[in-house]
């Protein structure tokens, strides 16, 4: 008997229909010769530092670098009842054989390979690679499943990056915050980089200052011919002046025939691009979006890079594009004809080809898809017309005018052939989508009369016309995911595999991190980093918030994954920036703690262990350099917060209802210093520091 695995227990159920695997047990399906039983995101996941040593539990420069030579893993808490499902039946004795059918890609691949490892399982292993949940696709999948070890090297790929982002993170984070006064500063291998790119930006605006230029404008014959851009008003008004009810003579008039090739087919980070561009949605919601329709079948795998498919689908594009044909959505422009081959490539295709919609277009009630997956799913749609269209011809005229020396110009634009540009225009319309140029609307409003060379304008009149240079605009998650794709690229090879910050399915959990941790905000579609993250990237060095360093680390986790380069050789290279980084960075000036330091937390005084300062949180006092002190309780008493700022100036102090074998009682507490204390807690052993104290008790009234 055959035991597959998924990544979500949706795609169990559909695999396991497929399958005759229709009875359901706890946690799993079962028939046809098949167990089907699901994960639930990462069911096993790095450990924490506290489970390697003592002393990686304290935040604190000492206990840097935290380099784990046996990497520890651990089941999560909050899934742990359907991974012990898992284990169970891996450990089955009629289970023959293991098929993996997460998702097809690098985190699908780690999330499997965890658990199969967590339980101790040795059991063969096959693998599922498909990239459409049809019935048809599961079915091939099913009769043409790879080797396990043919995925190997990705696996060993997946390894290194969670292996990477742990080490930078914790070790970049830990550091700087015990640098600069205790306030957690977080550190990400991608999102710091990402963060440093929206600072950068955010420092442009600031620091732009807008200067004012002058165009002059003749009117002659129906038109308007602008002047070339003028730096100082009085030289704009000389012209103005000059060629006021003067003779404008045409001096030149150039006709070019333009081609605009079709868009490529989307890939998640264009498909991201477009929908937060054109319906204000997040990167994050696009993939959920994309997600449930390719769980309810209606389109490819969205976890893609390629912008083509392989040469073996011409008959399903032309199936897809044929159900797309019978809906009334593009009507209007039927017939068409359509270049299948524009989108076949398959050098270009990578793990996974370009998204498109799937013929289940055809049988699907599509009045009952939310209204946001709709919008998606054809916008995908809209795209494969697009890119399968023919060209979009128009021609430009260029005219220019000369009146007493000075020159004047006037262009305009005509289509010649929409070409694929009809499909984008009837999708616009559907959807109420407004274009948001307004020179390319006026542009083609105003037609230009007949012109030949040499014809002349008598009694043109003139105005000056002030416009200002602008700022650098804020990033919009578009143009972020733009610039996270494109990172690093100036100074990468041509050969280099891939380029960028994250890769497609990781970007948008990157830009929710940045939001969520309160280092960038959204206003409106705008991106904005802020203060805090602002202040971060100001202290943080170029190796942490290199977007060239990041993306060649990309680069190089893609080559793992092709066998190209060694795990080995990866992971030295990251232990080695990590140990540079601690090395390097050991001691900021007072001046520069206060920029992190000034939070309003009241200071109860010092710690008895380690010197540092003793303030309130939310949970009770704590020494903000997390030495591992407990200075809120005593002889397992909580203390007032007076009475913590008696022990810590090291007073008698009176503690009421200590608790003893003979009951409770009240008594003086005299510190003496730190003494060691541990005790066991669910079979976990617990240690730390405490106040050594003398008691001394009051004198019973008489």
């Amino acid at each position: 008997m055959d035991l597959v695995i998924t990544e979500k227990f949706q795609v169990a159920q559909v695999i396991a229909r497929v399958l005759g695997a229709n009875q359901k047990e706890e946690g799993y399906l079962i028939g046809g010769g098949y167990l089907v039983s699901w994960c639930v995101g990462h069911l096993v996941s790095l450990a924490p530092p506290e489970a390697y040593s003592d002393t990686w539990k304290k935040w604190n420069y000492e206990s840097l670098p935290i380099l784990p030579e046996q990497w520890k893993y651990e089941v999560r808490k909050e899934t742990e009842t359907q991974y012990h499902v898992l284990k169970r039946l891996l450990q089955e004795e009629k289970v023959e054989r293991v098929i993996a059918a997460t998702d097809a890609g690098r985190e699908g691949e780690l999330i499997f390979r965890l658990v199969y490892q967590q339980a101790g399982c040795k059991k063969p292993i096959k693998r599922l690679w498909i990239s459409s949940m049809e019935e048809r696709a599961i079915r091939e999948g099913f009769a043409n499943l790879k080797e396990g070890s043919a995925y190997e090297f990705l696996y060993q790929s997946a390894l290194c990056r969670q292996r990477a982002d742990w080490l930078v993170g914790l070790n970049g984070t830990r550091l700087f915050t015990a640098l600069y006064g205790g306030k957690v500063l977080k550190v990400g291998r991608v999102q710091t980089p990402t963060l440093a790119m929206l600072v950068e930006r955010e420092e442009k605006i600031r620091n732009f200052q807008k200067e004012s230029y002058y165009l002059v404008q003749i009117q002659m014959g129906g038109m308007i011919a602008i002047s070339k851009r003028i730096d100082k008003k009085e030289k704009a008004e000389e012209i103005a002046e000059i060629c006021q009810n003067g003779q404008a003579v045409v001096v030149s008039m150039e006709k070019e025939e333009k081609a605009i090739v079709p868009p490529k087919l989307y890939d998640l980070t264009t498909l991201q691009r477009d929908a937060n561009r054109i319906f204000g949605f997040t990167a994050k919601q696009t993939l959920e979006y994309t997600q449930s329709l390719y769980e309810k079948k209606l389109v490819t795998y969205p976890r893609t890079d390629s912008q083509y498919l392989s040469d073996d689908m011409e008959q399903t594009t032309k199936d897809v594009i044929k159900v797309i044909n019978q809906l009334d959505f593009w009507k209007e422009i039927r017939p068409f004809h359509l270049e299948i081959k524009k989108v076949l490539n398959r050098k270009k295709v990578t793990d996974h080809h370009a998204i498109i919609p799937t013929v289940e277009m055809a049988s699907a009630d599509l009045a009952v898809v939310p209204k946001v997956e709709y919008k998606i799913l054809f916008l995908l749609a809209n795209r494969l017309l697009c890119a399968t269209g023919a060209n979009h011809f128009y021609e430009t005229i260029s005219v220019k005018f000369s009146c007493n020396g000075y020159e004047f110009s006037v262009s305009e634009k005509r289509v010649i052939q929409n070409g694929w540009k009809s499909f984008e225009d009837t999708f616009k319309q559907s959807f109420s989508i407004r274009e948001d140029t307004k020179e390319k609307g006026s542009m083609e409003e105003k037609k230009l009369p007949e012109l030949s060379k040499g014809q002349i304008f008598d009694s043109v009149q003139t105005t000056i016309r002030e416009g200002f240079t602008s700022p650098p605009k804020h990033f919009t998650e578009d143009s972020l995911l733009s610039m996270m794709e494109r990172a690093g690229s100036g100074d990468m090879g041509d050969d280099v595999e891939r380029k960028g910050l994250g890769t497609p399915a990781t970007r948008a959990d990157i830009i929710e991190k940045l939001v969520k941790d309160g280092l960038v905000r959204r206003e409106k579609k705008q991106m904005v980093p802020t203060e805090d993250g602002i202040k971060l990237i100001t202290v943080l060095p170029d190796v942490v918030k290199s977007p060239k360093l990041t993306a060649d680390w990309e680069n190089a986790l893609t080559l793992v994954a092709k066998g190209e380069y060694s795990m080995q050789e990866f992971m030295d290279g990251i232990e080695d920036m990590v140990k540079e980084l601690v090395q390097t960075y050991h001691s900021v000036s007072d001046e520069q703690k206060i920029m992190f330091g000034s939070d309003e937390r009241e200071i109860f005084g010092k710690c008895p262990k380690c010197g540092g300062d003793v303030v309130k949180g939310k949970f009770g006092a704590y020494c903000k350099n997390k030495c591992g002190m407990n200075v809120s309780r005593v002889m397992g008493t909580v203390l007032t917060d007076s009475q913590i700022k008696s022990m810590l100036e090291g007073k008698k102090t009176l503690v009421k209802g200590l608790k003893g074998k003979k009951g409770s009682y009240d008594a003086y507490l005299i510190p003496e210093g730190v003494e060691d204390y541990s005790y066991t807690k669910d079979g976990k052993e617990v240690k730390g520091l405490q106040y050594k104290v003398k008691l001394e008790f009051p004198k019973k009234k008489k």
